[in-house]
């Protein structure tokens, strides 16, 4: 059984047709990734995911049971946390505070403390930067908290929503090389993902979705190797 899966899964905004009958999995222990041109409705399926957008028709299920009655916040607590395109921290609150409010559904100060070293363990600069105020750090830094305050609540399962966007190539790496990082210690990762290159050459899988429908489905390495994944996502005429 599929830790995450999604069955025919139809999402709308108002009248507008956002997901077209998306069915996909994700297993414990994998990154998958999902890849397709901007407005495909990537972004859209993890807020599916999340419960912040309902499908109209289908249902996504974790471990086997269906999220259709749990509300944002209690898919948080059965293992889904989302690290949103953009960022999304709190500016004026420190890069500790931050963290902590990824924490909320946990009550054990020795727990929290735990996770604060891990999430320091995998971005230092988290930990030189502790007290400082989240709105001032770089966009690299703000990406790794942001990540780092999803990790915080223990998923089960990280959806990542275009980790690489705004950022410098170096940075780029670096983040990418923590991402393989949380998998190694068995994170399992659905990433969604502008820089398909990247994203296929860290995934075990890959999805690729179309104006809300899901067009191609192989492994990361058959998916570098199409032609139509070549020509429409990796720059390869």
């Amino acid at each position: 059984m599929a830790l995450l899966e999604l069955r025919d899964v139809h999402s709308y905004y108002g009248n507008i047709h956002a997901l077209k009958g998306i069915s996909m999995e994700v297993n414990e222990g994998e990154i998958v990734t999902l890849i397709g041109a901007n407005g495909a409705g990537k972004s859209t399926t993890l807020r599916t995911i999340s419960g912040i957008v309902r499908p109209r028709f289908g249902a996504v299920y974790l471990n086997g049971e269906n999220l259709a009655d749990y509300s944002t916040h209690e898919i948080v607590k059965l293992g889904i946390s989302q690290v949103p395109e953009g960022r999304g921290v709190f500016a004026r609150l420190s890069v500790t505070e931050n963290l902590e409010l990824g924490a909320y559904i946990h009550n054990n100060p020795k727990q929290i403390a735990e996770d604060m070293e891990y999430v320091f363990s995998l971005f230092p600069r988290l930990k030189e930067r502790r007290k400082q105020a989240a709105g001032t750090l770089s966009g690299g830094e703000q990406q790794m908290l942001a990540m780092g305050r999803a990790l915080m609540a223990r998923p089960k399962i990280l959806l990542l929503d275009e980790p690489s966007m705004g950022l410098a190539p170096i940075l780029v790496e670096g983040i990418f090389e923590t991402i393989q990082n949380i998998n190694k210690q068995g994170g399992t990762i659905l990433l969604v993902e502008q820089n398909a290159l990247m994203a296929l050459e860290i995934a075990h899988r890959g999805y690729v979705i179309q104006t809300g429908e899901i067009v191609l489905h192989d492994t990361a390495s058959a998916l570098q190797n199409n032609e139509m994944v070549q020509k429409a996502y990796l720059g390869i005429d």
